[in-house]
């Protein structure tokens, strides 16, 4: 019987679902947190590493593993209108990410690292809680100053957040109907 391996077209939506949640499931196994940490105290690049599981997983979907990382690089725009599928490729592609960070940082550092973020987090959703008191208009504005901070700020975590302050700045004030400019 001859076996063949998939290297044109594109990855189907459940090809690429199968490969989010197989790798996912092997990069919290602690035999491959332990492998990719051995790759980087060995001098190489963790990213090598994740892309090596990436890979295997391709051979044991029968897929040929350098289409399958080209078709990774095309996943945003083959599927730009899949909202489901692209948001489950860009948590793959934190959580390669944060296999690499953990075995680049160490147990303390990387630690440090998830706690910042987790409070970051818990910040940016404070922000959108508070944004959703006003108007669409005013959330427009809200976003649309967030946006120039973070881009006038090399899109850097901490420029995500504006304090409530701020939002208040953006927020153009209600005029009291007993005053009237001249």
């Amino acid at each position: 019987m001859e076996s063949r391996t998939q290297s044109t077209g594109m990855l189907t939506r459940e090809q690429l679902f199968h490969l989010f949640d197989r790798f996912s499931f092997l990069t919290s196994q602690s035999d491959v947190k332990k492998r990719i940490a051995e790759a980087v105290r060995d001098k190489q690049e963790a990213v090598a590493v994740t892309t090596a599981i990436q890979e295997e997983i391709f051979v044991e979907m029968g897929v040929d593993p350098r289409f399958g990382i080209s078709c990774l690089g095309k996943v945003s725009t083959e599927y730009e209108n899949d909202r489901d599928l692209v948001i489950q490729f860009y948590k793959f592609l934190v959580k390669e990410e944060v296999a690499c960070d953990e075995a680049e940082l160490g147990e303390e550092e990387f630690a440090e690292k998830m706690l910042y973020h987790q409070n970051l987090q818990e910040q940016q959703l404070e922000m959108l809680k508070y944004m959703r008191k006003f108007r669409m208009d005013d959330q427009s504005a809200i976003l649309e100053k967030l946006h120039q901070q973070m881009e006038n700020g090399n899109y850097e975590s901490e420029t995500s957040i504006l304090s409530a302050e701020q939002i208040e700045d953006i927020v153009p004030r209600k005029v009291s109907p007993l005053y009237t400019p001249s």
